[in-house]
C-alpha cells in the first residue's frame, strides 16, 4: 500500500457530529437541523428558523429605500392615498420608533393574506407589468426594519384581519415544518395602530396645527378607513438609517417625491408624517413638480432636447429586445444661472447628482452618474439629465435586483444605448453640453456687463504704487467735473461691450484707471496705447494672430473658470486649466498695461512728446509685424 492511500475505515465520516452554531443562532432551528443529523428527519427545503432571521441581513440602502417596497405594493394594488408614519417615544438614546404605512388599495381577503405573508407568496410572481415580481419585499424589507410586522387588512368596514410575523418567535419554533396561522378578525383596530392616525407626528416638518390628519378622532377613523385598506404595522424598529423621527421622516420625503414622481403626477397622494408629498422631477420635466413653486424662477421647465426608443436585447446574446427609451433634457442654464446660489442648491437642487435617472415601470430606480454610458465627470452634467425608461422586461439587462435598489447597466445593454442610430446618444450629449457652455459664456457676460476685468483692478490698485504719478483731468470746479464727466461718456461711448447698458459702460470707464479694448483692424500692430481723460487705454487688435492663436484660446478656458465655480463642481475635469488659464491671460493684460504705462511715462511732460509717441508707435508695429511672420511661419 503507498503512502497516499487512505484506509477505507479513515474515509468515513465521523459519527459524532453537531452543528456549531453561534450564541444568537435561532433555538428552534439548531433542534431541527440536530434531528435531522441525528435521527435521519424529513428536511425540509427551507428551514424557516434560520432563513427568516438571515433575511434581516439582506440590506437596504436606507430604511426609506426598504419602506419603498410598501409604498409599491400600495401603488401596485390599486391605492389613490398611501401613508407613511414614524413615530417616536421616548428620549435618545432610549427612545424608540413604529413605522406604519397604510394604503387605501384593494385590501386582501384572508386566504390572499396568508399567502401574502409567505415568502416567496405573490399573486403576481413573475408578472412584469408591475412593480413587484418575487412576493419577498414586503416580508424582507419589514423584517430589515424591525424584528416583527403586523400586516392588517380588510375589504368591508370594520372586518380587519390580521397576521403577525415575529423572528423571535419563529426562531424558537421546534417544528420541521412551520406553517402560518390563519388571520385573526377584528372589528377594532389596535390602539397603539389607531393612534398614529389621529395625532399629530413628532419631528414633523409642519407644526401640529399643520398637519393633515388622516382622522381627526376615533370616532371619524373608522369611516375614513373606508371599504378596502391595507396596513403594515413595524413597532420598536431596531435598523434605522437615522436615529430621530424627523430626520427619517425628511428623508423619505426627499427621496419619495422624486421616486413616485410619476404616480403623484397622476394623482396619488402620499403624505409622511401627515405632510402631503409633492412630486420631485430631477429632469425638470414635469409641470406638477414642486421646482416650479421655487421663489425667484419664471422659467419652470427644461427644455427636452432629444427622445428616442432603442431596443435592448433583454439578456446577453439573446434575440428577444424590449423598448427603452432614452430622453435628454437641458435645464434652462440662461435664467436659473443667474440665481442665488442657495436657490440652485436647495431649492431647485440642481447640483444634485441627479445625472442619469432609470424609470422602471414608472418607478424610479436608480439615480446618479453613470460612467457606464460615457458620461465623464465635467462641469456641465449639472446642467443636463438623462431620463431611461424600460418595463420589467428589460430587468437583467438594467441589472434590476429583486429589492429594486439600484440599477447596474450591463455592457450589453450600455453598447445597445451607445450604438443605437449611429452612436446618437453620445453626439447628443456632446451637443448639449456645448450648448451648455455657450449658455453660460452668455450668463458671464451678463455678470460682467459694467464690471471691469480681473487685470483691470489689478493695475489700478497698484497704480498708487508707481514711481511716476500720471496726470489726472482736474475736477476742482463743478464746470469741470461735468466737463470730464461728458468726457468719459463719450469715451464709454465708444468702449461700449457687448451686452453692456451706457450707463453700464459709463461707471465701469469712470471706476477704473486701466482699460483693455479690444478691436478687429487689419495691418494694424497687434496693442496700441492712448492716455486720455486719466485713462490709459490699451487697444488689443482681434485680427492679429497672436490674439488668434494664443490670447483668444486662452481667454476662452479663462472664462471657463468662472463657470466651473458656478457649477459647484471643483473636481470637475477641467477646472485646473481653466484656473491656470485665468491666470496666464491675466499676466498677459498686466503685461501690455505695464508696457502702455511706462511708454506713457515716459512721454507725458516730455518736450520730445511727439518725437517719443512716433518712435513707440513705430516700435509697436515694427514688433507686431515681427511677431506675425512668426506665427505665419510656425503655421
Amino acid at each position: 500500500m503507498s503512502e497516499s492511500t487512505v484506509p477505507q475505515a479513515e474515509m468515513q465520516p465521523p459519527t459524532d457530529f453537531s452543528p456549531e452554531w453561534g450564541g444568537s443562532a435561532p433555538r428552534g432551528g439548531k433542534t431541527v437541523v440536530t434531528r435531522a443529523l441525528k435521527d435521519g428527519a424529513r428536511v425540509p427545503l427551507f428551514l424557516g428558523q434560520t432563513l427568516i432571521k438571515s433575511l434581516r441581513d439582506l440590506g437596504y440602502n436606507s430604511t426609506t429605500s426598504a419602506l419603498c417596497e410598501h409604498v409599491d405594493n400600495s401603488i401596485q394594488w390599486g391605492a389613490t392615498e398611501v401613508r407613511v408614519y414614524f413615530r417616536q417615544s421616548g428620549k435618545q438614546p432610549n427612545q424608540k420608533i413604529d413605522i406604519l404605512v397604510y394604503d387605501n388599495g384593494k385590501g386582501m381577503a384572508p386566504h390572499v393574506l396568508k399567502v401574502a405573508m409567505a415568502f416567496g407568496g405573490s399573486m403576481v410572481y413573475d408578472n412584469r407589468a408591475g412593480i413587484g415580481r418575487y412576493g419577498m419585499g414586503m416580508k424582507a424589507a419589514a423584517l430589515n426594519t424591525a424584528k416583527s410586522v403586523d400586516v392588517i387588512s380588510w375589504q368591508e368596514p370594520n372586518a380587519f384581519y390580521s397576521m403577525t410575523l415575529d423572528v423571535e418567535k419563529i426562531g424558537q419554533d421546534r417544528n420541521n415544518m412551520i406553517e402560518l396561522p390563519d388571520p385573526q378578525m377584528t372589528d377594532e383596530l389596535p390602539s397603539d395602530v389607531a393612534s398614529m392616525f389621529t395625532k399629530p407626528m413628532d419631528g414633523a416638518k409642519k407644526s401640529a396645527e399643520a398637519q393633515d390628519l388622516f382622522a381627526e378622532d376615533s370616532d371619524n377613523l373608522h369611516e375614513r378607513l373606508g371599504k378596502t385598506g391595507t396596513i403594515v404595522y413595524l413597532p420598536a424598529c431596531d435598523r434605522l438609517t437615522y436615529s430621530t423621527a424627523k430626520t427619517l421622516a425628511d428623508h423619505a420625503i426627499k427621496d419619495m417625491g422624486r421616486i413616485y414622481r410619476r404616480f403623484i403626477d397622476k394623482g396619488v397622494k402620499l403624505y409622511i408624517n401627515n405632510s402631503l408629498v409633492e412630486a420631485f422631477d430631477p429632469t425638470y420635466w414635469l409641470e406638477s413638480a414642486r421646482h416650479t413653486k421655487v421663489e425667484g424662477i419664471t422659467e419652470k421647465k427644461s427644455s427636452l432636447v432629444d427622445s428616442w426608443t432603442v431596443e435592448v436585447p433583454i439578456a446577453e446574446d439573446s434575440r428577444t429586445t424590449t423598448p427603452v427609451r432614452v430622453r435628454i433634457f437641458m435645464l434652462p442654464v440662461q435664467t436659473w444661472a443667474a440665481l442665488p446660489r442657495q436657490t440652485l442648491r436647495n431649492g431647485l437642487h440642481v447640483y444634485d447628482t441627479h445625472t442619469v435617472s432609470y424609470v422602471r415601470n414608472s418607478r424610479e430606480v436608480d439615480i446618479g452618474a453613470e460612467p457606464r454610458l460615457k458620461i465623464n465627470k465635467h462641469h456641465t452634467n449639472s446642467w443636463m439629465r438623462v431620463e431611461i425608461e424600460f418595463n420589467a422586461d428589460a430587468d437583467e439587462a438594467f441589472g434590476v435586483a429583486a429589492n429594486k435598489q439600484g440599477a447596474r447597466l450591463q455592457q450589453f445593454a450600455a453598447k445597445a444605448i451607445l450604438d443605437h442610430d449611429n452612436k446618437r446618444f453620445a453626439k447628443t450629449v456632446a451637443d448639449v453640453r456645448k450648448a451648455i457652455r455657450e449658455q453660460h459664456l452668455k450668463v458671464t457676460a451678463e455678470k460682467l456687463a459694467g464690471q471691469t476685468s480681473e487685470a483691470e483692478q489689478h493695475a489700478t490698485a497698484a497704480d498708487s504704487l508707481q514711481s511716476v504719478v500720471l496726470p489726472a483731468p482736474p475736477t476742482d470746479t463743478a464746470d469741470q467735473q461735468a466737463a470730464l464727466e461728458a468726457n468719459l461718456r463719450g469715451l464709454a461711448a465708444g468702449l461700449r461691450r457687448e451686452g453692456e447698458t451706457e450707463e453700464q459702460a459709463f461707471e465701469r470707464v469712470k471706476a477704473s484707471k486701466f482699460l483693455t479694448d479690444l478691436k478687429h483692424q487689419e495691418y494694424a500692430p497687434f496693442y496700441d496705447t492712448e492716455f486720455k481723460y486719466g485713462k490709459l487705454i490699451v487697444r488689443v487688435n482681434t485680427a492679429h494672430p497672436f490674439y488668434r492663436e494664443v490670447w483668444q484660446p486662452i481667454a476662452d478656458l479663462a472664462k471657463k473658470s468662472i463657470q466651473v465655480s458656478d457649477s459647484e463642481d471643483g473636481e470637475a475635469v477641467g477646472s485646473d486649466v481653466a484656473d491656470a488659464s485665468r491666470k496666464a491671460l491675466l499676466g498677459l493684460e498686466l503685461t501690455l498695461f505695464s508696457l502702455a504705462r511706462a511708454q506713457t511715462q515716459m512721454m507725458v511732460g516730455n518736450a520730445q512728446e511727439q518725437q517719443l509717441n512716433q518712435m513707440f508707435r513705430t516700435l509697436r508695429k515694427s514688433w507686431s509685424d515681427v511677431l506675425e511672420t512668426q506665427f505665419i511661419k510656425a503655421e
